[in-house]
C-alpha cells in the first residue's frame, strides 16, 4: 500500500463527504466499490483517516477556525482546502505522522485539485497549528 495513494483517497471520499452529508457507512462502502479499492490495508487506513476525522471533527474544524485571519469564517473556505486541513490535522495531532509528511502530502494534493492559491493558504494555516502545537 502506497500512503499517499491512500490519503490521496481518503481526501476524495471526504469531499464527497462533505458534499452529501447523509448515509455516511454507506458512502464510504459504495466509495471502495465505486473505485475498485480492493487492497486492505488501503481501505483500513482510509477509514482511519475518515472515522478519525468524523471523531474529533468539532475539535479539528475549531482549530482551523482559530488560524483563519480576522475576517474569515470556516463556511468561506472551499471543500477542497476544508477536507485537505482536516486531513493533515488529523493526522498532525492525532496519529503518529511527522507533521512535515502531513503538510507536504496535503499541499501536493492542493496543487491536484485545489484553485492557484490552495497549497499556500494550507501551508500557511497548518504552519500556524504546527507553531501553536510546539509552543505547548
Amino acid at each position: 500500500m502506497n500512503r499517499s495513494a491512500a490519503r490521496e483517497e481518503a481526501f476524495k471520499l471526504l469531499y464527497s463527504l462533505e458534499i452529501q452529508k447523509e448515509n455516511y457507512r454507506e458512502q464510504v462502502d459504495l466509495y471502495f466499490e465505486n473505485e475498485e479499492i480492493q487492497d486492505e490495508k488501503m481501505k483500513e487506513y482510509i477509514n482511519q483517516i475518515v472515522s478519525g476525522i468524523a471523531k474529533y471533527s468539532k475539535e479539528i474544524e475549531q482549530k482551523i477556525a482559530e488560524n483563519l485571519k480576522k475576517d474569515w469564517k470556516i463556511d468561506r473556505i472551499s471543500k477542497i482546502d476544508l477536507v485537505l486541513l482536516k486531513i493533515a490535522i488529523y493526522e498532525i495531532l492525532y496519529t503518529d505522522v511527522p507533521y512535515k509528511v502531513a503538510i507536504n502530502e496535503v499541499v501536493e494534493i492542493a496543487k491536484k485539485y485545489g484553485e492557484d492559491n490552495s497549497p499556500n493558504f494550507i501551508n500557511g494555516i497548518l504552519a500556524s497549528i504546527v507553531k501553536e502545537s510546539e509552543n505547548l
